[in-house]
């Protein structure tokens, strides 16, 4: 038991602040600003499902997924990087009209169409959230070739990180309110900045991880 709840805390405390649903809600509600605040929350509750399996795949499998594709988590860190980096600075770029312009041109019935990409991947799980839960379950000691208690615990903290999804993409509009548009479009602007910041760390993970390879193939 004891066990269980120390692998639910360090799993909580180290994909929480990665995740960060309070920082993402800005950049949330700006792209589903044509949406109405009913779907707006069908989309977050969509959103929340997507991320905690995510994580629980990434938890559990993640290490055999990427050793049958002989993939390494560097070249994950790399890809991911690239795309979080093109989508904070498209946020950074995008302008009041462009808004205007899909709210004017997205159907209702076209909701669920960016609820997994990349609403979902990667801009609340991301390639730093995935690569979090495959190290964690890489690490989790395994008796007979399976964990339960870090199952139970990777889901429970899984489940925990997608309800502050729903609460803080499904408000999100509140918070906008709270602020005010000037203070909502100051939060986008800087989140869409921290996005930018947070790709291109996690891209230069990536590198410094495959840089420290070259002497031995050097060799």
């Amino acid at each position: 038991m004891l066990h269980a709840a120390k692998t639910t805390l360090l799993f909580l405390s180290a994909l929480f602040p990665i995740v960060n649903p309070l920082g993402g809600s800005p950049i949330f509600l700006s792209l589903t600003r044509q949406y109405s605040r009913e779907s707006r929350m069908l989309l977050a509750q969509r959103i929340s499902i997507n991320s905690f399996v995510l994580l629980v795949v990434s938890f559990l499998i993640g290490t055999h997924i990427l050793a049958f594709f002989g993939i390494s988590l560097p070249i994950v860190q790399i890809g991911g990087g690239l795309i979080v980096v093109s989508t904070g600075w498209s946020m950074l770029q995008r302008k009041e009209d462009d808004k205007a312009e899909v709210h004017r041109t997205t159907a209702p019935q076209d909701v669920f169409e960016n609820a997994f990409y990349p609403l979902t991947l990667p801009l609340t799980v991301g390639p730093g959230s995935i690569s979090v839960a495959i190290t964690l379950g890489a690490n989790e000691p395994r008796n007979f070739g399976f964990d339960f208690i870090g199952l139970i615990a990777a889901v429970i903290a899984s489940a925990l990180i997608a309800l502050t999804i729903v609460i803080f993409y499904g408000f999100a509009d509140r918070l906008a309110t709270l602020l005010g548009t000037t203070g909502m479009s100051v939060v986008m602007r800087l989140s869409s900045f921290l996005l930018v910041c947070i790709g291109v760390q996690i891209l230069w993970n990536g590198l410094s991880t495959l840089l420290t390879t070259l002497p031995q193939i050097s060799r």
